[in-house]
């Protein structure tokens, strides 16, 4: 038998041209070097997809491979591994004749050329969104309005509405409702998208259509700039391919056409609806929607958002609530000026200023006709009635911002919280205020009747303001996000005097004129930022009263005029400048409180620039560029420093700068330090980043004790990130740790370290994920002579006791991740992600001693009470979620997403609920839905619980 098949081989090659035959026989070699290139061409390009992928799917709002990309990868896969077996029968020598070998190879290489041509294209994008259908808004408390709020879902759920128009007065509460019912499909998961963009008095249907394919996640395919008509057709195609969606149009000021956007038309055949709230029961009708009337509070609902909003101090006050009951009737059952009012009132116990109050708002009521200013009146009340000047004009230079806007609260110079502005986290993660839009209208009634003021911003000007705009009275002027490119000499503001403010940002200003300076010698704040600016005018240098010079993202930016004449400077951003020398003069700007280098170009910071500096409160630098990393010496003078962004390049410079500031006692309040040209995104305020820093091994990086952040990656020397002489051990206020190609690491904790007394590390951290630690085989790994006694004490103690997120990626060495010892200090647990674990066997595992002490026949319970999501990508030898002998008790879990190579996943474990002790049974927790591929689905095995797979919900991915 071991001649028959190369026997075969020959006849085979029996039929192939003599020519050819003879070349196969003559340039074996060259088919084989050819084969070898071609398969580690292949080979590389599956590992850099599989990369590529793992880098996507690492981001959050639950990204998955396309279907595609999957097919691909599991069938390049197969294609290497046939390519062995023919690359160990050739070198062994099984066939008898060369030309043979080399028609096998010469074949096989073609293969793998035509896999290598049909790869992925990482352009278009690997990864598409997964089950989630959009991130949930936040909302404030909504009181009343739950008939609105039911009617409005009844035709969100009726097939034979496509259309609904919410509309009802500025400040009645619209929006508000619909955010809540935007949350509320979100969780019902009744339609694969829920997209929410917010249009604006100022209607532009180049930023609607931005929006909406900003909320498709589209990147690549999306054009950014070019004509309407083509932008159209390419969401309208988007959106059919979108499947079932809800699009909330938020504020809506006048009919909208929903063809010239590129929305398709909803209907019951697509399952598609179209949600608008406006002012206008006109633009409703237009629209051809179900019109739906939110009407104001009753007097009942209206008393109890106020009660909450005032107070329970002066609630108790019997001497105030007949007068307060008087004040809420003024309020007119409007949510928005309830909650203004009542915020204005708080703290006030006199009855006395209560019945002034009462008598002020009647008194301006009366003295306006219109629902609409009867609202403005309302809500100047309570601006009045603000007691600092200063928040007075904060507030009002908050209504220089564009409609909707979400200011960044560090852009503003003074800032107390108040009842007019909403507190927010804006995309960025950073805290901001955002304005009302009828407190905007407000604000800018009380602007337009300043000649102070010029508010144009966000109106798609594309050029300036005519002269005779340009009052000699003029303070303050806003014309940011427009598209001024040019600013003409012809229509040069001739006398501003008394100008102190021009915000000129998100303007594609090219160029301005040397004399545009000239007549602003009060100039105090400018700001240029994301312009095409190239260089300022030597002018800029005679702003004498300068405070404020903005240049952040001026990408085209390259130098700057001298500087040292602008001796009132106290911010400069040159952020993501293309400036390659620090300014001339900027050691003569000794009243800087906040200097932004962070430009990458800058080829140094010269020696004694910074000690000159001693005001600064904020400083930042690029974080990849070593031209520009710190000196601990340089930075020692700075003792009023609160906001540090910088890299160092040397370990013993970031010892040093530690160490000064502890002893110093000095607390940064917020700062992003990295070692080396290292970096990662810093979501938290106190964040430190380590990169490539190998052999060094006893000299310890010491790390302020409040850092909330911790990135590390490239540190092969690790074996631990705790164990008796780290100092890491002492970060007890972390919030993320993300640790990332740390060759060495083979566990988080030594459990070691805890022999004596210690301080229980991570005990605050919220968020862990670990990525390419090919040794990693434990989060906490136990010593041999720890026995259960000391291993039931840990399970007691606070060690990531406040773990919301655990992620995990590409851990080769990884067979089972969480014990069942350790789920004690897991219970805030709320999301598992696990990806490419090529070894994994088992997410929730017992130990053999735990099962022989209960008994075989005993169930195991793995208890996560706040589990809400698990998902599972590429895990080839996965077989179980939990022990054979377990069962889970987790009511709260939602999503169990399972995608790629899972194919050993043939079971579920069985759930059993929070109440009662029974054997499992065909029970699930009441929200969980099941997310994967159909095929995987019906691969599954239900032997065990044949009626568990008739209580499970699946929804399976599209495509």
């Amino acid at each position: 038998m071991e001649y028959v098949e190369p026997v075969l081989g020959i006849a085979n090659c029996l039929g192939t041209p003599a020519c050819k035959y003879l070349q196969y026989h003559k340039k074996l070699n060259d088919y084989v070097r050819n084969f070898k290139r071609m398969r580690d061409e292949l080979n590389c390009k599956m590992e850099d997809i599989e990369l590529q992928l793992k880098a996507e799917l690492l981001r959050p709002l639950g990204k998955i491979p396309k279907k595609g990309v999957e097919i691909w990868l599991k069938a390049v896969k197969e294609m290497i591994r046939e390519a062995q077996v023919v690359e160990n029968k050739v070198s062994n020598g099984r066939y008898l004749c060369r030309a043979c070998n080399g028609k096998l190879v010469d074949e096989k290489t073609g293969e793998m050329k035509k896999f290598l041509d049909n790869a992925p294209n990482a352009s278009e994008g690997l990864a598409t969104d997964g089950p989630s259908a959009g991130l949930p808004l936040p909302t404030s408390e909504l009181v009343g309005e739950e008939a609105v709020r039911n009617e409005i879902w009844a035709c969100l759920m009726q097939e034979e509405v496509s259309k609904i128009g919410v509309w009802g007065m500025g400040g009645v509460g619209k929006t508000t409702i619909m955010k809540h019912i935007h949350n509320d499909l979100l969780k019902e998961q009744r339609f694969e998208r829920v997209i929410w963009v917010t249009i604006s008095k100022e209607f532009n249907v180049m930023k609607v259509q931005d929006d909406i394919a900003g909320a498709l996640k589209l990147k690549e395919d999306w054009p950014r700039e070019g004509d309407k008509l083509r932008r159209a057709a390419i969401l309208l195609e988007m959106l059919k391919n979108a499947g079932k969606h809800v699009l909330i149009l938020d504020d809506v000021w006048d009919k909208v056409s929903v063809v010239e956007v590129g929305i398709p038309e909803p209907s019951g055949g697509n399952g598609c609806k179209l949600v608008v709230t406006t002012r206008s029961e006109h633009v409703c009708k237009y629209m051809g929607c179900k019109v739906i009337k939110v009407k104001p509070l009753s007097e009942e609902e209206a008393l109890i958002l106020f009660l909450n909003k005032v107070g329970p101090n002066i609630v108790q006050s019997p001497t105030i609530m007949p007068t307060l009951k008087l004040v809420v009737k003024e309020c007119a059952g409007l949510p928005l000026t309830i909650v203004v009012v009542a915020g204005t009132m708080k703290g006030e116990y006199s009855p006395r200023i209560w019945k002034n109050a009462l008598k002020d708002l009647k008194d301006r009521i009366g003295k306006v006709e219109g629902v609409e200013a009867e609202v403005i009146e309302r809500l100047k009340f309570s601006f009045d009635h603000l007691k600092d000047e200063k928040v007075k004009d904060c507030f009002l230079y908050c209504a220089l911002y564009p409609e909707d806007y979400e200011i960044h609260k560090v852009e503003l110079i003074e800032l107390e919280d108040n009842c007019l502005l909403e507190n927010i986290t804006t995309q960025f993660g950073l805290h901001g205020i955002k304005m009302h839009d009828a407190v905007r209208d407000m604000a800018l009634s009380i602007t337009r009747m300043n000649p102070r003021y010029m508010i144009q911003a966000g109106l798609q000007l594309e050029e300036l303001p005519g002269k005779e705009q340009w009052s000699p009275d003029i303070e303050k002027v806003s014309l940011m996000y427009n598209s001024i490119s040019e600013i003409s000499i012809d229509v040069l503001p001739t006398k501003c005097q008394l100008l102190t403010t021009l915000l000129l940002q998100h303007n594609p200003v090219k160029k301005i004129p040397y004399s545009f300076f000239i007549n602003m010698p009060c100039l105090s704040v400018l700001n240029l930022s994301s312009t095409k600016i190239e260089s300022l005018p030597n002018s800029i240098s005679e702003l004498k009263n300068l405070t404020t010079l903005l240049l952040c993202d001026c990408e085209e930016l390259r130098d700057l005029p001298c500087l040292s004449m602008l001796q009132e400077l106290k911010k400069l951003d040159l952020c993501g400048t293309k400036i390659e020398e620090v300014p001339e003069g900027m050691d003569m700007l000794i009243k800087l409180r906040y200097l932004d280098l962070g430009v990458f170009t800058l080829k140094e910071i010269p020696a004694g620039l910074l000690p000159k500096l001693v005001h600064l409160q904020h400083l930042g630098f690029h974080w990849n560029n070593k031209r520009t990393s710190l000196k601990a010496e340089e930075m020692e003078p700075l003792k009023k420093l609160e906001c540090l962004t910088g890299c160092f390049e040397d370990i013993n410079e970031f010892n040093k700068f530690i160490s000064s500031m502890q002893q110093s006692k000095k607390n940064l309040i917020k700062y992003s330090l990295h070692m080396s040209s290292s970096f990662m995104d810093a979501t938290r305020d106190k964040t430190v980043t380590i990169g490539g820093v190998q052999n060094w091994e006893g000299e310890l990086i010491m790390h302020p004790i409040e850092i909330q952040e911790l990135n590390i990656f490239h540190c092969d020397y690790l074996r631990s990130l705790v164990d008796d002489n780290s100092s890491f051990k002492n970060a007890i206020g972390l919030r993320l740790c993300r640790i990332y190609d740390c060759k060495g690491i083979e566990c988080v904790v030594s459990l070691s370290s805890f022999a004596s007394s210690f301080a229980y590390p991570f005990q605050s951290l919220e968020m862990l994920n670990l990525l390419a630690l090919p040794k990693l085989s434990a989060l906490i790994m136990k010593d041999a002579g720890i026995g259960s006694a000391t291993t039931s004490t840990l399970a007691s103690s606070a060690s990531f006791s406040h773990l919301k997120e655990f992620k995990i990626v590409d851990c080769s060495s990884m067979k089972t991740l969480l014990p069942h010892w350790l789920l004690p200090n897991l219970q805030n647990l709320e999301e598992i992600h696990v990806l490419a674990c090529s070894q994994l066997v088992e997410i929730l595992g017992a130990e053999t001693s735990e099962v022989e002490e209960k008994g075989s026949d005993a169930l195991i319970k793995f208890h996560l009470p706040k589990l809400r999501e698990l998902s599972f990508w590429e895990l080839p030898n996965l077989k179980s979620i939990c022990s054979k002998s377990g069962v889970m008790v987790c009511d709260s879990l939602q999503l169990i997403q399972v995608a790629g190579d899972c194919y050993k996943l043939k079971r579920f474990p069985p759930f059993v609920p929070l109440v009662g002790n029974g054997q499992p049974f065909a029970y699930a927790p009441p929200s969980l839905t099941i997310r994967s591929w159909e095929e995987w689905w019906e691969w599954l095995e239900w032997d065990d619980h044949p009626n568990f797979k008739n209580v499970l919900r699946f929804n399976p991915f599209a495509g």
